[in-house]
C-alpha cells in the first residue's frame, strides 16, 4: 500500500495521456500558441500500461485518464482498452468534444463514469472561455452519455465576474436530468491569470443556490473531494470542490502521472519524480514511487494555505494545469 508520512493511503492514480487539447481555456492553458511537449518526451502506450500495472500492484484501485484532452491522442482507444484489463475502476475526464467518436470504446472498456468539463451553458460565453465554437457538440455529447446510461459529472470552474451568474442555471439542469454538476473553485497555476478576487468560494456558491433552491447535503465517501448536495425533487445533484477555501487534503488518496512521465504527489506539489527516464533505463521505479509518496506535504503541496486572499500566484512553483493533467 502506498502510504505517506501522515498515514494517508493512496489508491487513486490520475494519468495524463497528453498535454495537447483542441480547446484553449485560459485558466488551463496559458497561451493560444502553447509549446506542447515533444512526442518523444511523452509516455508511449506500452509505458503507460507498464506504469499502470506497477501502481495497481502497489495498491491503486482507481485510474482516471486526463489531459489536456485525452481523446485527441491518436492511440487513446488502444490505451483505454489496455488499461481496461487491469483490476481497477477506469474512468476519464474529457472536454466532451470527441465523446461521440469513442462511445463504443468506452462501453467496451467498462468505463461507466466520466467527468466532462463545461464552464458555461451559454454558447457565446463558451466561445469566450475556450476560444473555440464547440458548445453544441459538447452539450450533445453529454446528452449522448446520459442516454447510454453513463454516470456523468459536469465540472464547472466558477470564476467571479465571468460565469458565477450561471450557478443556478446549472443546478436547474439537474431538475429533470440525472447529471451531477460539480462547481470548482478557481485555482492558481502557471500562466492562468489567477487572482484571489476571481475565486468564488464554497459558501458563496451555496448562498447563491439558496436564493432559488431548497437542498440537502448528501453523504460523502471517505475520499471525496466534492461536498455534495441535492435540490429537492431533482434527478441529479450538485457539489462544490472547495480547494481554496476548505481543502480536503487530510483525506487525499490521489497521485498524478504527467504525460511526460513525472510523478506528482499533489496537484500543487513543486517537486516531481521522473519515472519515465528511470523506466527507459530499465531501473526499478517502485522505490521512486514510494519515495515520492513519502515526501507528500500535509496540504496544498506545502506551498500555500487557505488564506488565499493574500496569495501571490507568482510565488508558486508549478506547471500550468494542462501540463499537469486535469
Amino acid at each position: 500500500m502506498l502510504t505517506d508520512s501522515f498515514g494517508r493511503e493512496h489508491q487513486y492514480l490520475r494519468i495524463s495521456l497528453t498535454d495537447n487539447c483542441n480547446l484553449r481555456c485560459f485558466y488551463c492553458m496559458p497561451e493560444e500558441e502553447y509549446d506542447f511537449m515533444p512526442a518523444a518526451s511523452r509516455m508511449q502506450a506500452n509505458e503507460i500500461a507498464s506504469f499502470a500495472a506497477t501502481f495497481v500492484q502497489m495498491g491503486v484501485t482507481k485510474i482516471r485518464l486526463t489531459g489536456g484532452e485525452p481523446l485527441v491522442r491518436k492511440d487513446a482507444a488502444d490505451i483505454i482498452m489496455q488499461l481496461s484489463k487491469l483490476p481497477v475502476q477506469l474512468t476519464l475526464t474529457s472536454n466532451g468534444t470527441r465523446i461521440h467518436e469513442f462511445i463504443d470504446v468506452l462501453s467496451d472498456a467498462g468505463v461507466r463514469s466520466l467527468n466532462i468539463s463545461l464552464d458555461t451553458l451559454q454558447p457565446d460565453t463558451f466561445l469566450h472561455l475556450t476560444r473555440r465554437n464547440a458548445f453544441q457538440q459538447v452539450y450533445n455529447n453529454i446528452q449522448l452519455l446520459l442516454q447510454k446510461q453513463f454516470h456523468v459529472k459536469v465540472n464547472m470552474v466558477v470564476m467571479k465576474g465571468i460565469n458565477d451568474g450561471e450557478i443556478n442555471d446549472f443546478i436547474a439542469w439537474t431538475k429533470d436530468s440525472p447529471v451531477h454538476v460539480r462547481f470548482i473553485e478557481f485555482m492558481p497555476f502557471e500562466g492562468n491569470r489567477w487572482t484571489s478576487n476571481k475565486v468564488f468560494t464554497w459558501q458563496e456558491i451555496l448562498a447563491v443556490a439558496q436564493q432559488q433552491f431548497a437542498f440537502e447535503p448528501l453523504r460523502n465517501a471517505a475520499h471525496d473531494t466534492a461536498k455534495a448536495y441535492q435540490a429537492e425533487g431533482h434527478a441529479g445533484t450538485f457539489a462544490v470542490i472547495s480547494t481554496m477555501s476548505a481543502p480536503f487534503c487530510s483525506s487525499c488518496n490521489r497521485l498524478r502521472l504527467t504525460a511526460d512521465g513525472k510523478m506528482k504527489n499533489c496537484l500543487f506539489a513543486a517537486n516531481e519524480t521522473d519515472l519515465l527516464s528511470a523506466l527507459r533505463k530499465g531501473e526499478d521505479v517502485t522505490k521512486l514511487i514510494q519515495q515520492n509518496v513519502a515526501a507528500k506535504a500535509a496540504a496544498l503541496g506545502g506551498q500555500f494555505t487557505t488564506d488565499f486572499e493574500h496569495l501571490n500566484a507568482q510565488d508558486l512553483h508549478n506547471r500550468s494545469m494542462i501540463g499537469i493533467g486535469g
